[in-house]
Order: C-alpha cells, then sequence, then structure tokens
C-alpha cells in the first residue's frame, strides 16, 4: 500500500453518506418540484410518542376541516419515500403535512432542504435509544431545530429540556408540561381504555380525553393541543380531534 494511501475510517465514510444524502435530497426535490414550498410541514421528533402525536393532531386539523395528510412511523425512513410522500399529499390537495421526524433520519440528512412550519419534541428517554448515544441523538435532534421552523414546541417536564430550551420559533415558541408552561397540564386521570386530562390554554380550561392508554398520555396530548394551538387551531377541534384517533 502506498504510504499516501488512507484507509476511509467511520467517521470519514459518514460524512461521505451525509454528502451524498444532500445530494439525493436536492435531486428528489427537484424532480418532484418542491411541493413542500406549498404546504405547511409540521414535524414530530422525540424517542417516543411521534405517532401517537402526529395522528393526533391530524385528527385535529381534520376536524378543522383542513386538508392534511400524514407520515408517521417510530423507524426510520428513507428519503425517497418522503419526497414521494410530499409529492402524492400536494397532489391531493393537501395544505398540512404531518411527518414524525426519528432522530436517526435527522443524522442521514433525510430532511435536507425542508421547510418547516412546526417542529416539536415529545420527549427524550435515554432508556429507548437503539443505536445512538444520547449525545448522538441530542446533536441528531438539534439538526431540526436548526432548520429555522417558525413554531418551535417544547416538553418542560422532559428531564433533558434544557438542552432545547435555547432552540425558538421563527414566529413563535410553545412550551408544554405540568409547570412553567404556556400549555399546563393540569390533572390527569388514568383509566384501563383511556386517559382524560385538563389543559390551561391561553388561560381557557379544556377537558381532553383519547382511547391511548398509560402515564405519558396526558403529555401525547398536551403537545398536540399545543401544535394545534399555535397554528391557530380553536379549542372545539382540538377537543374533537384528539377524542377521534383511534390507536
Amino acid at each position: 500500500m502506498e504510504k499516501d494511501q488512507k484507509l476511509k475510517t467511520p467517521k470519514s465514510s459518514s460524512k461521505i453518506k451525509k454528502r451524498a444524502q444532500i445530494i439525493k435530497a436536492k435531486l428528489l426535490k427537484s424532480y418532484y418540484g418542491n411541493p413542500a414550498k406549498d404546504m405547511k410541514l409540521i414535524a414530530v421528533t422525540g424517542t417516543t410518542g411521534k405517532v401517537t402525536v402526529a395522528h393526533f393532531v391530524h385528527e385535529i386539523l381534520r376536524s378543522a376541516n383542513e386538508q392534511v395528510a400524514v407520515l408517521a412511523s417510530d423507524k426510520p425512513f428513507k428519503i425517497s419515500l418522503l419526497h414521494k410522500f410530499l409529492s402524492d399529499a400536494w397532489k391531493a390537495g393537501a395544505n398540512y403535512v404531518i411527518v414524525t421526524v426519528p432522530a436517526e433520519s435527522l443524522r442521514d440528512n433525510i430532511f435536507y432542504g425542508l421547510p418547516i412550519s412546526v417542529a416539536a419534541m415529545t420527549n427524550f428517554l435515554t432508556t429507548d435509544l437503539d443505536d445512538m448515544t444520547p449525545k448522538e441523538f441530542i446533536s441528531s435532534e438539534k439538526t431540526l431545530f436548526n432548520m429555522n421552523p417558525s413554531i418551535v414546541v417544547l416538553n418542560s417536564d422532559d428531564k433533558n429540556y434544557d438542552d432545547f430550551e435555547c432552540f425558538k420559533g421563527k414566529k413563535k415558541t410553545v412550551v408544554y408540561g405540568q409547570t412553567s408552561a404556556d400549555i399546563k397540564i393540569l390533572n390527569s386521570k388514568l383509566y384501563p381504555k383511556g386517559t382524560e386530562a385538563s389543559l390551561s390554554i391561553n388561560s381557557e380550561i379544556i377537558s381532553v380525553a383519547t382511547f391511548v392508554t398509560g402515564e405519558t398520555a396526558a403529555s401525547y396530548m398536551a403537545c398536540a393541543a399545543a401544535i394545534a394551538n399555535a397554528i391557530g387551531i380553536d379549542s372545539k377541534h382540538i377537543i374533537d380531534g384528539i377524542a377521534e384517533y383511534e390507536p
């Protein structure tokens, strides 16, 4: 082997992959005619709850008679699937698209160049990380919030809230949680087949209920309510939309 030859390290391979994804993103955006520019893209990220929140928001917007499409999965998806989904949603007349954003997809630049209307964080539980370290997860998630979203929605109850508190939306930043929040969870009740919660939204108290069970369900409802309220959806549609979702 020649002395000046260098073996590719995992780090350099990662950079090559990222550059390749950026090139692919540009080509796909051009191929499909950049449909995202004509729709409002709501991106939901976090270790858990992404899919539930995405479907809550989907039902809320449907209740408000908005044309909306949703692409929701806990698993990373290919960049070609994302751009085809955006194209199909645009052709169907959607003015809102909701997409779950796994950290792995952010790490691989799947969302490169897309205009983010809302960037929302559910939570960050280190126990739910598979092939990423906590430091890598935070770094990947920050990629989304560095994309200049118009609205940023954050969870003040999350143990790692301090890592994301610095991020602000161009137009608005909304925080939800039990304390120090714009959308405040006043109380919640768990049932074998669902969850109820009282939320304070701009000094208005509303009751929401879902068939989703578990201690985190109230937080997911609050996240969806925060997203919907930030884009101007009234409380009636928030209540009706959350109730409509059947997991």
